[in-house]
């Protein structure tokens, strides 16, 4: 792991689970499975907050541990499942926007950098239309794990 990585998940464990420039907006359960070894990607689950009384919308995600970070919806046609990378993902005011397995919404990690451990806290950074960066830790579960 990169200095850069253990300073901010230091810095990020000292604060809380989440930090933001404005305090609207709260990340729980942010959650990826461990990936087996060569798994060149991972879905991270997680649960947006918008306390606020404007709508907002999720802009950018990126994570020291993976090329990139891409917003993706997911539906089901059939037994079919199509995937689609989406620009942006709008939070209503005074909601709350699940990112859970067969609900629409996750964050694809590709070109994963290291594989992801069980038990490791990985550093996630969200970045808003209105409440601008707000910094979180993803817990990798179990290969296995059932969400």
């Amino acid at each position: 792991m990169r200095l850069t990585t253990l300073i901010f998940l230091a810095a990020t464990a000292l604060t809380g689970n989440a930090s933001a420039a404005d305090p609207t907006i709260d990340i729980s359960r942010a959650i990826a499975r461990a990936s087996a070894p060569g798994q060149p990607s991972a879905a991270v689950y997680l649960t947006i907050k918008n306390n606020g009384a404007v709508a907002d919308k999720l802009l950018r995600i990126t994570t020291p541990v993976a090329a990139s970070a891409e917003l993706h919806t997911m539906s089901m046609t059939g037994n079919v499942m199509k995937m689609r990378e989406v620009t942006d993902v709008a939070i209503a005011a005074n909601s709350t926007l699940s990112m859970a397995p067969g609900t629409g919404y996750h964050v694809m990690l590709t070109g994963l950098k290291q594989p992801l451990i069980e038990g490791q806290a990985v550093a996630l950074r969200l970045t808003f239309a209105k409440a601008g960066v707000v910094d979180t830790q993803i817990k990798v579960d179990a290969l296995t794990a059932a969400y």
